[in-house]
């Protein structure tokens, strides 16, 4: 009876507060901030937390907020909900009323939503708080769009501990799901990410004299073909990306260049191989420099690491999603070869990533995130709160289940 009676409750409340925690959406959306900016974001949250005399505590990690809800029995289990609240450096071109009024800076990967999302749980939470017994923890992390990240920041500032989280749990809007669905994957979901730039110094001159230059750009060239022919030799099980995005020399028709930078991406599923591929580049650096005399200098910015789903858990919020939305609605995703930095939080205690359908092809609500006419379909958000809720609640409830 707990299940069904909860899920009726919670399913009502999502469904009361719809359209306030819409409206959060729009102002959070209408205002974006970026990564290590989210000052008037942050003071927003804190005024529904506020409002709804909810406990909270704010300037974590920068702009962190953390809202605490405690139930009977508070020590008995503590369960975390991460919700990021950064946007991109992109130019808005929806044509809505809550457009960003941010010029150059936009919401165009969903983390309004998310913020949003994670306010209304707060708010579903804390009215049935008497009803559940343990502890949930509300994460707002600012900055997860821009290295370091704001998740490694709150970690190691203790957002983890007292009381000690034991499971964490966070969605993310996916613009290619209709919706009304939603998406798990157990095991690997996402990859690590790193960011490879390398500065090929060389000797500059006439290029009617090419004796008597070291051309940056055919030694940068040739670095680039030999690095992704040497890593495909690597065994690997997993899939992997090693791309390079950027070349620039700033030469002429007749004028070799001192230098040339490259910049390239690396993803990877596989620690090993991931160590395995970044002592390659380097190698391959200094093996192109005794050929033609180079100075390569290599610098490789190690991004997140993988983000890695708990099998227990996943199965579990599996489970219970197709109970509270229907077997139909619950899916199985593919890995992605793109990166999030709750990793971090995966890589501390078992945790569940998941995506939340917000595309509606009838209503052309289909741009990808990342791009400047992302927008979704905004009855995804009732589906969010009132899952998040109910995984969540179940979750405590289950103590010696999950």
């Amino acid at each position: 009876m707990f299940y069904e009676d909860i899920k009726k409750h919670i399913e009502a409340k999502a469904s009361e507060i719809k359209n306030e925690v819409i409206s959060f959406r729009r102002h959070i959306h209408k205002y974006p901030e970026l990564s290590f900016n989210e000052r008037e974001t942050s003071l927003f949250i804190c005024s529904v937390l506020d409002k709804y005399n909810i406990k909270y505590k704010s300037g974590i990690s920068g702009y962190g907020v953390v809202a605490v809800i405690e139930c009977n029995n508070p020590n008995s289990k503590v369960l975390g909900l991460r919700a990021d609240m950064d946007a991109l450096p992109i130019k808005e071109e929806n044509n809505v009323f809550y457009k960003s009024v941010n010029d150059g800076v936009m919401h165009a990967c969903g983390h309004d939503v998310h913020s949003a999302i994670a306010l209304g749980v707060c708010i579903v939470l804390n009215e049935i708080k008497d009803k559940l017994n343990g502890t949930i923890k509300i994460i707002f992390q600012p900055a997860e769009e821009k290295l370091p990240g704001g998740a490694i920041q709150m970690i190691n500032d203790g957002v983890l501990n007292n009381p000690k989280v034991e499971n964490m749990l966070a969605l993310h809007v996916l613009p290619e799901m209709e919706v009304g669905n939603v998406g798990f994957r157990s095991g690997k979901y996402m990859a690590a990410c790193d960011e490879i730039y390398i500065k090929v110094n060389g000797k500059g001159g006439h290029a009617a004299l090419p004796d008597q230059v070291i051309n940056p750009i055919i030694v940068a060239a040739n670095l680039m073909i030999k690095i992704k022919k040497s890593v495909s030799l690597i065994d690997s099980d997993d899939k992997y990306v090693l791309e390079f995005g950027d070349f620039h020399a700033f030469g002429a028709s007749n004028v070799i260049p001192n230098h040339a930078d490259i910049s390239g991406t690396f993803r990877s599923l596989d620690q090993k191989f991931r160590s395995e591929v970044h002592e390659l580049i380097l190698k391959e650096a200094k093996l192109i420099d005794l050929n033609y005399k180079s100075n390569c200098v290599v610098k490789i910015k190690k991004g997140y690491p993988v983000l890695f789903n708990d099998n227990d858990l996943t199965t579990y919020c599996v489970k219970k999603s197709k109970f509270f939305l229907g077997k139909s609605k619950v899916h199985e995703l593919e890995i992605r070869m793109a990166s999030e930095d709750f990793s971090h939080f995966s890589n501390e205690v078992p945790s569940c990533f998941f995506r939340l359908g917000v595309g509606n092809k009838e209503k052309n609500i289909t741009s990808s995130v990342h791009t400047p006419t992302f927008n979704i379909d905004e009855n995804s958000i009732e589906i969010g709160v009132g899952l998040m809720s109910f995984l969540l609640c179940t979750s405590l409830q289950d103590q010696k289940k999950v």
